[in-house]
């Protein structure tokens, strides 16, 4: 049996998410001021990577997520969440959706979409525990699937072009896969049907799980605090959009961002097992500059989608929709333009 180690500023957060009636936290005996081991948790969050023996419960481990502490949860089912979604122009065209990739939300999909609306009437949604749409314990694909098969049932949409990148790239081959009829055409961006180990990503949670909102003065100065963590200036522009405020009041978390760095594990692992397949067009996009589509992949992805087109835009890296976004455009438009319907 696994068990979790969380510092005291950690359990605190997880409560704040879940609160006292809906998570019950056992410790083991013995608990140190600095941290304490968790024996049962009741509420879900996924975690754990890594672990070392618990001297406080003989026989049983304390799990450490990268370098902020996690917790190993019991499955939930999936109960749908009402995602919010931005109508980027197109009415009365073949709907296309798009779902966007972790720590992501529809906004970064406004400028691509806009360019898909001169052939599309396209939707970008939110994920649970991003941008507008509800936060929610429960964070895994079967769930992110749930919640759009749930959006796309209540405005009776079959056969739509479902475009989904990285995180939201799994989110969609899984809704592909079980409920074909709601899927015309799938697009997949830079990501495969495997396992990953994201290194970068726990990087990144670290440097947001450290940040202090108390006191903050802008989106600048979180930045500056990123730096140590991560390099990438463009990608600690990204990581701070997920922070915001009312007027001068304090900083806060848009993202839910517990649970997010509790499900990371969850995220990396494949959304697809052995039996999923689904036999319609299929488009898998990757950036040339990116790792996250190799050739060793493409034998994987197309037992599960045996219609697959595998296509590189050269010069693009994981993001090809911003890298290289005309030719993104071009060649999901060339892909998907006839024979999308609603």
């Amino acid at each position: 049996m696994l068990i979790a180690a969380l510092s005291v500023r950690g359990i605190a957060a997880i409560r704040r998410v879940h609160g006292r009636r809906r998570g019950r936290l056992e410790y083991s005996p013995g608990v140190s001021s600095k941290h304490r081991c968790i024996t049962s948790v009741s509420f879900s969050a996924m975690g754990g990577t890594g672990s070392e023996k618990c001297r406080h419960a003989p026989g049983k481990r304390r799990v450490y997520f990268g370098l902020a502490r996690s917790v190993r949860v019991r499955p939930t089912r999936a109960v749908p969440v009402s995602l919010h979604h931005v109508d980027l122009g197109g009415a009365g065209r073949p709907p296309l959706v798009i779902l966007h990739g972790l720590l992501g939300s529809s906004r970064n999909w406004q400028t691509a979409g806009r360019g898909l609306a001169a052939h599309f009437h396209v939707f970008a949604l939110d994920a649970r525990n991003h941008g507008r749409s509800p936060h929610h314990a429960a964070m895994d694909y079967p769930a992110m699937a749930a919640d759009v098969l749930a959006w796309l049932e209540a405005r009776d949409m079959t056969s739509v072009t479902l475009l989904g990148h990285s995180m939201g790239g799994k989110t969609a081959m899984l809704l592909a896969c079980r409920h074909p009829e709601k899927v015309g055409r799938l697009v997949v961006v830079d990501i495969a049907s495997k396992n990953y180990q994201w290194a970068e990503h726990r990087s990144e949670f670290a440097a947001m799980n450290e940040l202090e909102l108390a006191g903050l003065s802008s989106r600048g100065e979180a930045e500056q605090r990123f730096e140590s963590r991560v390099p990438d200036l463009g990608l600690r522009k990204f990581l701070v959009t997920n922070i915001e405020r009312d007027g001068n009041g304090p900083w806060r978390w848009v993202i839910n961002l517990p649970v997010l760095t509790g499900a990371l594990p969850a995220m990396e692992r494949d959304s697809l097992v052995a039996g999923d397949r689904f036999a319609g067009p299929a488009l898998f996009l990757a950036g040339g500059r990116s790792r996250y589509v190799l050739p060793a992949d493409h034998a994987r992805i197309q037992s599960h989608f045996p219609a697959a087109r595998i296509e590189v835009i050269a010069e693009a890296g994981h993001n090809p929709h911003l890298d290289r976004r005309d030719e993104f455009v071009r060649r999901v438009v060339e892909f998907a333009g006839a024979g999308s319907g609603g």
